[in-house]
């Protein structure tokens, strides 16, 4: 079908396109890479955009290279001698530069210097992370790779392998030298194109900045471990206290709702920094096992340099998460069991009240007969006096005292007036 009847999707292109948005560098060996990652001190998610923008036209103007497209998150270019790579994330912003040829010194803190230092006190942010990576022929043995490897980093902790089924050898100890920079080698053999090279590169800088964007979910985790070191007994006392009768449940509720309060306040503020942290550790582990470790010479290889430094950190963000949901749902529970004795009192309460109102009505009840049979005698007293003044004029001729007439009128009148008041109470009810 014609696309004049089917238009497209407005996000196609820009979907297609984000497939290809971060190209890996191309480089030739030997070369030099410098790389920072600058990322705001707090919030992950308030990055000025056009602050870094502007950070990076400062850069290329000084050196009068084109600029990106406006709204651009990635770019490419040239400073001087080196290649340029810029790149936008989500919570930081990332340079690489690539230069032609070696130092004669290894890993001289000069290589930074395409970053000037001027331009980068000027930063929107601080520098979470700074690399320099040596990109060398492979020596023609593995002793001449291992004795340059011994004397450039500390064995203790140096890590190195042959990756990528052979292409090159890569090490690094993981320090941060005297001139605040990460330091990697890279030693690839003859015939490695030159785009196997740049990913090479790229995926030491890339386990390098989600290592350190992971790594800040434990000093949060610590943070948070103190907080909720003392909120826990709080909370087991509270818990505790339910089956007694010492404290009112209003006092309980009251205690339990600061308690909860605080907990959902730092699950708000730290759940998106403990679920950034998961997803930078799994793109690490993506990024080890993707070069294809092979070990050289029993040393240790990145895999188990992260196994054993870096992955109890880890275990540890996922531990103080999982109790921070712990405590939450613990409060949760305390909650419901609070208000299920609350019912249960306010049950006994109600029905406490029901048998009282019982016991008022009985005894409305009785008063009430009590009244009624007060109500017979007084009526019937007025309505005898009544009787007895309209016979007398009969009983005057028929012989009778005025008492003897009272007296016989006596019973027929009270008869009369309880069953008048026996028929109305019937009608009522």
């Amino acid at each position: 079908m014609p696309n004049d009847f089917l238009p497209d999707h407005p996000s196609r292109y820009a979907l297609v396109n984000e497939l290809h948005a971060r190209p890996f560098p191309v480089l030739r060996v030997p070369c030099l890479a410098a790389y920072i990652a600058i990322k705001e001190p707090e919030s992950a998610h308030n990055r000025d955009r056009a602050a870094d923008r502007a950070h990076l036209l400062a850069l290329l103007d000084r050196h009068g290279s084109a600029h990106p497209q406006p709204g651009a998150t990635h770019f490419s270019g040239e400073i001087g001698r080196a290649g340029l790579k810029w790149e936008s994330h989500t919570e930081f912003v990332t340079y690489s530069a690539f230069t032609p040829g070696l130092t004669p010194r290894a890993f001289d803190p000069a290589e930074a210097e395409v970053f000037p230092a001027d331009w980068l006190a000027a930063a929107p942010g601080r520098r979470l992370v700074s690399v320099l990576i040596r990109v060398e022929p492979m020596p023609p043995s593995h002793a001449e790779a291992l004795a340059k490897l011994d004397d450039w980093f500390v064995a203790e902790s140096l890590a190195l392998s042959e990756v990528v089924d052979g292409a090159a050898i890569i090490a690094g100890d993981f320090r941060i030298d005297a001139g605040g920079h990460m330091r990697f080698a890279v030693f690839v053999r003859d015939g490695v194109g030159e785009r196997r090279v740049g990913r090479i590169v790229q995926r030491l800088c890339e386990v390098e900045t989600y290592r350190a964007m992971s790594m800040l979910g434990l000093s949060r985790a610590r943070e948070l471990s103190g907080r909720l070191n003392a909120l826990d007994p709080r909370l087991s006392a509270l818990v505790a206290a339910l089956d007694t009768r010492d404290r009112s449940p209003e006092a309980l509720l009251e205690d339990l709702l600061d308690i909860s309060a605080e907990l959902e306040a730092l699950s708000a503020r730290f759940t998106f920094r403990f679920g950034a942290t998961a997803a930078y550790e799994a793109i690490v582990s993506q990024r080890v096992s993707v070069m294809r470790e092979e070990r050289i010479d029993g040393r240790q290889t990145f895999g188990e340099f992260m196994m054993r430094r870096y992955d109890p950190a880890m275990r540890t963000v996922k531990s103080t998460e999982e109790r921070l949901k712990a405590m939450t749902e613990r409060a949760a529970r305390a909650a419901e069991l609070l208000r299920t004795r609350v019912d249960v009192e306010r049950s006994a309460q109600n029905q406490r009240l029901l048998e009282s109102m019982d016991r008022r009505a009985d005894l409305q009840l009785r008063l009430q007969h009590t009244v009624e049979g007060l109500s017979v005698v007084a009526i019937s007293y007025y309505a005898v006096s009544l009787a007895a003044y309209a016979a007398y004029p009969l009983g005057k001729a028929a012989g009778l005292s005025k008492e003897m007439l009272t007296a016989a009128l006596v019973l027929p009148v009270i008869g009369g007036v309880w069953l008048m008041i026996r028929r109305i109470r019937r009608a009522m009810h």
